[in-house]
């Protein structure tokens, strides 16, 4: 059985990194903007149909969600996504700083995985994501999500695309096409997860 869809589960939500869970262990995180399909990606690679609440109301993810995915050692983690979401300029500031602090500070965590709506092209809030990552040199994964809402020329063109403005701008960074009503693409994530996950435990 994959370490993914072994036990995964909720342990707490973090407003802040105080509240965190103790930065040892492995992590990986996920981040999108709202209504780009993180939870339900979160839920196809775990195989829970709920394990990440989906809403009907884009951005109700707004504190950091660990789950633990064996004995505390590896975790998942949801970020706080917005764009569509009705909150504060004051409340985009407070997770503009706690993403990028978490982002750059965290020793726990071995990369992440940036949810894209594959119909459009990057938007501010990933090429930020993408920016921090780079000055520390975290590793991403861009699941272009709702890929089955695209012919399969559209889709090669669309990852095709993408590919190139990573190479260009974003160098180090990979991509990949993703449905999860579909089930497409989890396995080649899944791979790539229990890579960073995986550690010689002696």
């Amino acid at each position: 059985m994959s370490l993914l869809t072994a036990n995964p589960r909720f342990i707490l939500g973090a407003h802040k990194l105080t509240q965190c869970p103790e930065d040892e262990g492995w992590e990986v995180a996920f981040a999108g903007r709202s209504n780009v399909g993180k939870s339900s990606a979160l839920n196809a690679i775990t195989g829970r149909r709920s394990l990440a609440r989906i809403s009907k109301t884009p951005g109700r993810t707004q504190q950091i969600n660990f789950f633990v995915l064996d004995e505390g050692e590896r975790r998942l983690v949801d970020l706080p996504g917005y764009g569509y979401a009705k909150v504060s300029h004051a409340m985009r500031r407070h997770w503009d700083q706690t993403l990028e602090r978490y982002l750059q500070s965290r020793q726990s965590l071995q990369g992440l995985v940036l949810i894209v709506d594959s119909r459009h092209p990057l938007k501010e809030f990933d090429q930020r994501m993408l920016a921090w990552c780079g000055q520390v040199q975290m590793p991403v994964h861009i699941l272009l999500t709702k890929a089955d809402k695209l012919s399969r020329s559209q889709a090669q063109v669309a990852l095709l695309g993408l590919q190139k403005t990573l190479e260009r701008d974003f160098p180090g960074a990979c991509a990949q096409l993703f449905s999860a009503p579909k089930r497409q693409g989890v396995e080649e994530v899944s791979d790539r997860l229990e890579a960073w996950l995986a550690w010689d435990t002696g």
